[in-house]
């Protein structure tokens, strides 16, 4: 007759063994489930869907077949959060389902999906956008982080379109006419994928909604239902997906939170006429030895730009690194290479090296080229059908306030008389901006300029109060300029624009 320690160990063993064909049996369901709308799918049993988890976040440049910097989870999860240790704060591991794969019905074969589960589900979903040209896992430290550890699903998709491949190392332009030049003084080309044949910016917004959809059908499968809630979440160009999503589909998402969202509109200004403007003034204002006072400095401040902060001397003309001035750091790091990148899709007729990036004008080129046209097919409306919140630094030199967020802002305003939520009753759905007071478009940049202040918390306190007022009907503040070192009031001292861009 058995021994108890060994009807126990049995006993063990089976409970074990059934514990493992639960875990098979759970990501085979979902997977099912998903079918033929995923392709080289994986499903992940998780001990941590967070990031103290090193296999949640994929190595850099590891998915086999793929150029280097074609995909780079690892990098792109830095360019939007905090360097450590502002990072969202980690309190707990979070047991649950992770599944990566690409969307099947993708015909350039670049389109990434990511789907977190956590096995305590709080019965919402979060569809994050990503931001510049970066992976579906651009927001794990700076959303993913925050929401899994309250119980949300999560899930992410690349804008349909991978990173860059190396076209060059050399001082003149590459045989490749789609290169990009890394900065102004690199010898370095790159060639963005989304500049490629097939890769129009409409599909930012398709993406984001096929993220929706698929993370919808795995939850059914992972819990047997759908979400109660939905929320869209994102930075910069992911704040564009997040601006899309609530203005065309309103049955898939119940708010959004959208930072520093990217406002794509066909008349100037905009992208397209302010960037020129920083790529032809910046080489003199190093040459007036960064005077605040010099033409440079004025024509740069003139195209919405903030003023520079300069931290230490001038740098030399010839000088890329490191960095005194928050202006040098936008223009080794942005100004040239976005514009290029933009234009390259937008404008492919205008020759980007010989005519030159400093000379782009947006409004002679409308009389020679459909750069309106291709501009307006992705273009934000304003005709919100679902609450969202804009969160905006007033010193972002990428995209100015002035013509990103409080563009977008006066959009909404004027579309809100004819624009209408589920319950006529209420009128249009609510809007808020909320504006950090310093912040800037580079979490990281505070690293070298204190005078900055970070956006993230305010992000992610903004979500959190989105929520209460969607399933709630809690108030939302007012539309207001966060000081330094506040928060977001409900009674604040500042309601509607910050005053001054920088403050002391």
């Amino acid at each position: 007759m058995p021994s108890r320690r060994l009807n126990t160990l049995v006993a063990l063993a089976t409970l074990s063994l059934a514990a493992s064909v639960h875990a098979e049996t759970r990501c085979q369901r979902i997977l099912q489930q998903l079918g033929s709308a995923l392709a080289d799918a994986t499903c992940t049993e998780s001990a941590d869907l967070t990031t103290n988890n090193a296999a949640t976040t994929p190595a850099d440049n590891s998915v086999s077949g793929l150029p280097a910097f074609a995909f780079t989870p690892v990098t792109d999860r830095a360019k939007i959060s905090p360097s450590a240790p502002n990072r969202t704060p980690i309190t707990k591991a979070v047991p649950g389902v992770q599944i990566d794969a690409r969307i099947a019905a993708d015909p350039t074969g670049e389109g990434r999906f990511l789907l977190r589960l956590p096995d305590a589900w709080n019965g919402r979903l979060v569809v994050a956008g990503a931001s510049g040209t970066r992976s579906e896992f651009n927001g794990d430290y700076a959303w993913s982080d925050y929401v899994v550890q309250k119980g949300y699903a999560y899930a992410s998709q690349n804008k349909g379109v991978l990173n860059l491949y190396l076209a060059a190392v050399s001082a003149a332009p590459p045989a490749d006419p789609l290169a990009c030049r890394l900065n102004p003084d690199s010898p370095v080309w790159v060639h963005f994928y989304d500049n490629d044949p097939g890769q129009a910016f409409t599909r930012w917004r398709e993406y984001m909604i096929d993220a929706a959809q698929l993370a919808r059908q795995g939850l059914r499968a992972a819990y047997g239902s759908g979400p109660r809630y939905t929320y869209g979440v994102g930075t910069s160009n992911g704040g564009y997906q997040v601006r899309r999503a609530v203005e065309t589909a309103p049955e898939l998402f119940d708010g959004g939170v959208d930072w520093e969202g990217t406002f794509v509109d066909p008349h100037a200004p905009n992208i397209l006429t302010d960037l020129p403007a920083g790529v032809l003034n910046f080489p003199d204002y190093i040459k007036s030895g960064c005077d605040p006072n010099s033409t440079a400095a004025k024509n740069i401040r003139a195209a919405g730009y903030p003023p520079d902060i300069l931290n230490g001397a001038c740098p030399a003309a010839t000088a890329t690194t490191p960095q005194t001035t928050l202006w040098g750091n936008y223009s080794s790091d942005f100004w040239e290479v976005t514009e290029c990148q933009w234009q390259k899709r937008l404008d492919p007729g205008y020759n980007t090296y010989v005519s030159g990036t400093a000379a782009y004008n947006y409004v002679d080129r409308l009389a020679f080229s459909d750069v309106g046209s291709q501009m307006q097919a992705f273009a934000t409306t304003g005709e919100i059908k679902r609450p969202l919140i804009t969160v905006a630094g007033t010193m972002d030199a990428l995209l100015p306030i002035e013509h990103h967020a409080r563009a977008y802002a006066r959009l909404v305003a004027a579309s809100a008389a004819h624009q209408h939520g589920d319950d006529e009753d209420r009128g249009a759905p609510e809007y808020r901006l909320y504006e950090v007071q310093n912040g800037n478009h580079i979490e990281s940049y505070k690293d070298s300029f204190p005078q900055l202040e970070l956006i993230q918390p305010h992000a992610q306190h903004a979500f959190d109060l989105l929520v209460a007022f969607v399933e709630h009907r809690a108030p939302l503040p007012p539309s207001q300029c966060i000081p330094r070192g506040g928060a977001i009031a409900g009674a604040p001292g500042q309601p509607g624009h910050c005053a001054s861009l920088l403050a002391p």
